[in-house]
């Protein structure tokens, strides 16, 4: 498997993580974002949206990291990771729409502010992660896990931009449940970090 990825995408840190947690062999590409490698033809051929990560799987291509994650999961037949009952499919389910919509929308974007130079408003992006810190934290109140007793892929979609919100001057030290969550994550065997930059609360 070949995993097209860049070291500052949460969105690649997820997949990257995924499948250094379930021990799946593969070959990290580094995707040059800022010389524009991912609008050309030949990552084009992969994902036409140009965006990383892609899973090249012998000639396979899935793009959009919550749907690598499901991937990775369901071929590793790692129904811990991604459980098959109703229940529990729906509950990951629901935090992989969070970790595409809140956290696209609130942590993440606020990071894109201050990291890649985005134009978006910081008052409100920031606000928006505030309130999607303070449900984690009423979640996360006597439960160790997102869905069920164990991690599942719900965590990983959750975790990497959750992690680096203050570099987008988003404040954490409010979330005793979620920083407790996030170092949870970090002690996980096969727990790969998501690089840091000096940006925002950090710099």
């Amino acid at each position: 498997m070949k995993l097209y990825h860049h070291p500052l995408s949460g969105h690649a840190h997820r997949a990257v993580l995924f499948a250094s947690l379930i021990n799946v062999p593969h070959e990290l590409v580094e995707v040059d974002l800022l010389a524009g490698a991912h609008k050309q033809p030949e990552f084009l051929a992969l994902n036409p949206f140009g965006q990383v990560p892609v899973l090249d799987d012998d000639g396979l291509a899935i793009a959009d990291s919550n749907a690598i994650l499901v991937y990775l999961a369901k071929k590793a037949g790692r129904t811990d990771w991604l459980p098959e009952d109703a229940q529990g499919a729906a509950m990951v389910q629901r935090w992989l729409s969070v970790a595409a919509g809140e956290v696209a929308y609130g942590p993440a974007a606020a990071r894109l502010i201050t990291v890649f130079g985005a134009r978006f408003h910081a008052e409100e992006v920031i606000a928006r992660a505030h309130t999607l810190l303070g449900r984690l934290e009423a979640r996360l109140q006597g439960s160790e896990w997102l869905v069920g007793a164990r991690p599942t892929i719900a965590d990983v979609a959750i975790y990497s931009y959750v992690a680096r919100a203050p570099e987008g001057n988003v404040d954490l030290s409010a979330y005793p449940g979620v920083n407790a969550f996030l170092r949870r994550v970090e002690a996980l065997p096969g727990f790969v970090p998501f690089a840091q930059t000096p940006a925002g609360l950090t710099a």
